[in-house]
């Protein structure tokens, strides 16, 4: 692997090896050391399986559970003497886990995360899957296209972080937020997603994505450093100067200035950084409106072009309800209502075709969000 490609690799997930070894294993298939040698990354692969389990569990808990605040909003027997276990720094049951949702939600969300295509999405949009060594066999079939292959790679990539890091905790919980990109998959409250939302502006208007660089701040870089771009401003009373620990560079193309943002985590330092990119595109009439991100409205595409907006944030995922009817003869008629929770306005079509009643009804949509 050329030392571009390792610089690069790096960067995208925002961890810099101390054995660069470990990192090339990581993206060797044993297809690879079958006919050159050397060791592949199954092990690795198993190892960070683990580890992305660990810490989506963590992310979700963390996200959507507490052990205190409960007990003062569902048991009204203690309203009364709220105040007074607050003065006296006493809480019943305080070191009980009180989750927002049940084993079973907390299931299905953990899967959404770790499942194969969310993993094989997320090594396509930090563009590194190029750099995967592959066997002759399995390059001539393009093994590397298939979202199993994808899975592998990004597993192992944790695996062999936690090799490298000696299994530091925070480090790893800083690898998974910046390869995984949970906001990305989970919608929380109504936080702007800016890095997936940066990176498919740069993937549509110039066929890249950014690229970025952290470095944790020291003696010799600090939020007042004077820097060449457009830096992330902090006033003297900005709560996040005293607790600032990295700073990110996002470089989105040549003729655009150098961005720099900052954060307690990488993740943090990398969200502002796009949201400040966000910001200045916006400002210089740069960023694409709803109309241009679908270059080619048509039926037979309406409905992955209107899941491309929703994915993008525009509004919600489309849903649709299908009634079975038949005419006189006895042949089937099919009816697709199209409904977007956002829109005021849902649409219908009829066809001897469920596949293609939905496809017409999604193409009224389709056109209407675009000129809405």
């Amino acid at each position: 692997m050329e030392q571009n490609d390792l610089i690069f690799i790096q960067s995208q997930i925002g961890y810099t090896f101390n054995n660069l070894d470990l990192l090339q294993q990581a993206f060797t298939r044993r297809s690879y050391s079958e006919e050159n040698g050397g060791e592949n990354n199954e092990v690795l692969e198993f190892i960070g399986d683990k580890v992305l389990d660990l810490f989506v569990v963590k992310l979700l808990i963390s996200q959507n559970s507490n052990a205190v605040e409960l007990y003062k909003k569902h048991d009204p027997k203690l309203k009364n003497t709220w105040a007074y276990m607050t003065e006296q720094k006493t809480f019943p049951g305080e070191n009980v886990l009180v989750s927002d949702y049940s084993e079973a939600e907390l299931t299905e969300t953990k899967k959404l995360l770790i499942q194969k295509k969310t993993l094989a999405n997320r090594i396509d949009e930090l563009g590194i899957g190029y750099c995967l060594l592959m066997g002759s066999g399995d390059t001539q079939q393009n093994i590397g296209q298939e979202n199993s292959v994808k899975e592998d790679l990004f597993e192992a990539i944790l695996g062999a972080i936690a090799i490298d890091c000696n299994w530091d905790m925070e480090k790893l919980q800083n690898a998974v937020e910046i390869m995984l990109s949970p906001n990305s998959v989970l919608a929380y409250g109504d936080a702007e997603d800016y890095p997936t939302m940066l990176q498919e502006w740069s993937y549509n208007k110039q066929g890249d994505i950014p690229s970025y660089h952290f470095d944790e701040i020291g003696y010799q870089i600090t939020w007042y450093t004077p820097f060449d771009g457009i830096s992330q401003s902090l006033g003297l009373d900005d709560p996040l100067i005293n607790k600032t620990k990295w700073h990110c560079l996002m470089k989105l193309a040549d003729d655009l200035p150098v961005f720099r943002g900052f954060g307690q985590t990488q993740a943090e330092a990398r969200n502002n950084v796009c949201k400040l990119a966000y910001n200045y595109l916006c400002k210089q009439g740069f960023w694409l409106s709803i109309r241009d991100e679908i270059e080619d409205p048509n039926k037979d595409d309406a409905i992955n072009q209107l899941e491309i907006l929703a994915r993008r944030g525009y509004f919600s995922i489309p849903t649709y309800e299908f009634e079975q009817t038949y005419d006189k003869d006895g042949n089937p008629i099919w009816e697709s209502v199209c409904h977007i929770a956002e829109k005021s306005k849902s649409f219908s079509e009829k066809s001897s075709s469920k596949k293609d009643a939905k496809k017409s009804a999604a193409f009224k949509m389709l056109q209407y969000v675009l000129k809405d």
